[in-house]
């Protein structure tokens, strides 16, 4: 899986100049269950390496940059993300537009942006049905984000499918796409974030797995436990050189 390597700053700025010309390109938001459906799937890897930007969400992956390369990275992650390009759209006057997730987590949305970002430009919402979309329908969806004017459109259907339908859209809809995902319900307030120093330390999944162990825990114990054998190869692999 391809990451860029940049600052937060400069995330922050090549995004924001695409949305001011509205340029049609999307973003990836990596964590490592992003990086293994990119390892299983031929597909996946295409679209996420076809990114105008991969950002390494998870502090493993940017922590994989000083392993493997020497280098230092920081994270840039999608809840930090978020509230930070809304608050330079709303500084730059550039309008923004949401789609996917729950409509009454739209809803809950509309009414925190009123009270938090009161100028911010919200160009449009949109909860999807729940099932895969025929041609038309995403060719409806493309014309009404398009004729809504946003500049920014936040992708909220979690991994892999935001990835995939930012990639469907590319060339179709006339605007800059970020996959914020999990991101949402945070900001929101339907859901709590890890404590900063857990933040830190790269023990946010914790956090996450306290909060919901039945969904999660199969799925932490097989993806950070596959991360870290690839790592482990990889690393093996530069060292020796086979």
């Amino acid at each position: 899986m391809n990451v860029t390597k940049a600052t937060y700053e400069q995330v922050v700025k090549d995004i924001m100049e695409c949305a001011a010309i509205k340029e049609s390109s999307y973003v990836c938001v990596a964590n490592v269950h992003m990086l293994l459906e990119t390892y299983y799937s031929r597909d996946f890897r295409q679209i996420v390496n076809n990114a105008n930007i991969v950002t390494p969400d998870g502090m493993p992956i940017a922590k994989s940059f000083k392993m493997l390369y020497g280098v230092q990275q920081q994270r840039i992650d999608g809840m930090s993300l978020l509230p930070r390009l809304l608050a330079e759209s709303t500084k730059a006057g550039t309008s923004v537009y949401f789609y996917g997730g729950s409509q009454k987590m739209l809803d809950i949305t509309a009414n925190f942006l009123k009270d938090k970002y009161p100028a911010l430009r919200v160009a449009g919402m949109y909860s999807p049905p729940f099932r895969e979309l025929n041609a038309d329908e995403k060719l409806e969806i493309a014309k009404n984000i398009n004729d809504s004017g946003a500049n920014m459109v936040f992708v909220v259907l979690g991994c892999p499918k935001q990835e995939t339908w930012m990639s469907q859209m590319k060339g179709k809809i006339s605007a800059v796409m970020i996959g914020v995902g999990g991101a949402l319900p945070v900001l929101v307030g339907l859901q709590e974030r890890a404590p900063k120093w857990m933040q830190d330390n790269s023990l946010e999944w914790s956090f996450r797995l306290m909060q919901e162990p039945n969904r999660l825990f199969k799925r932490y114990f097989k993806t950070n436990s596959h991360f870290l054998f690839l790592l482990t190869r990889e690393k093996l692999k530069k060292k020796f050189k086979f």
